[in-house]
């Protein structure tokens, strides 16, 4: 009986932190101000093969996964449960948001999904039911190197924005504030849940 309670606060977690993630990317993109960082990668991707947006995601995506071999990361349930749930959530979240609205609204919609994506990451990592492909990256170099959520984080995120930014595509001040933001707060937030180890790279569970 404890186990099975165990495994449903878990689900509960994931579910929770995934559906959070998707309607803060919404209140991201909503706000105008700045694609999050992998979509500048995407972006600028697309414009020099042709290819959609989705299906340039899908293969970074694909390629992110790859790069989990040598870190010696295992997806899980919540790797795939991941791809499903975030994009339900995105599109049941954005079509109540208003778009681009004025400044005196889209500051504090960016500000707080930047803060909600940050929460939500914590959250469904925390479950250890596996990350998302790019959430798997930064867990795994964090067990592999040592080195704190914050600074590897931080790292990739910025090396994707410049990346895209080379390849063309479009970044403002919210996609920058993410960048630096989002790492320092998810460590903060895997702190307060307790959910440090999951966050530092501790290999999924299996459902």
């Amino acid at each position: 009986m404890t186990t099975v309670r165990s495994l449903l606060g878990r689900l509960a977690m994931l579910f929770v932190g995934l559906t959070l993630y998707g309607a803060s990317m919404a209140m991201i993109l909503r706000a105008g101000l700045g694609n999050i960082p992998w979509d500048v990668l995407h972006q600028g991707i697309a414009d020099h093969t042709g290819l959609s947006v989705g299906v340039v995601s899908i293969i970074v995506g694909a390629v992110v996964l790859l790069l989990w071999l040598p870190l010696r990361q295992m997806p899980g349930f919540g790797t795939v449960a991941n791809v499903v749930v975030i994009g339900l959530a995105f599109d049941a979240v954005a079509p109540h948001l208003p778009d681009h609205p004025r400044l005196t609204v889209a500051i504090p919609m960016m500000l707080g999904g930047i803060v909600v994506n940050a929460f939500a990451t914590a959250l469904y990592i925390g479950a250890r039911l596996g990350p998302g492909p790019r959430d798997g990256l930064m867990t795994g170099l964090v067990a592999r190197t040592g080195w704190s959520v914050r600074v590897v984080r931080t790292c990739l995120e910025v090396a994707v924005v410049a990346i895209g930014f080379l390849l063309g595509g479009t970044l403002g001040i919210g996609t920058v504030l993410y960048a630096l933001g989002v790492g320092p707060l998810v460590q903060g937030f895997a702190r307060l849940l307790r959910v440090d180890r999951a966050v530092a790279g501790q290999a999924a569970e299996s459902v």
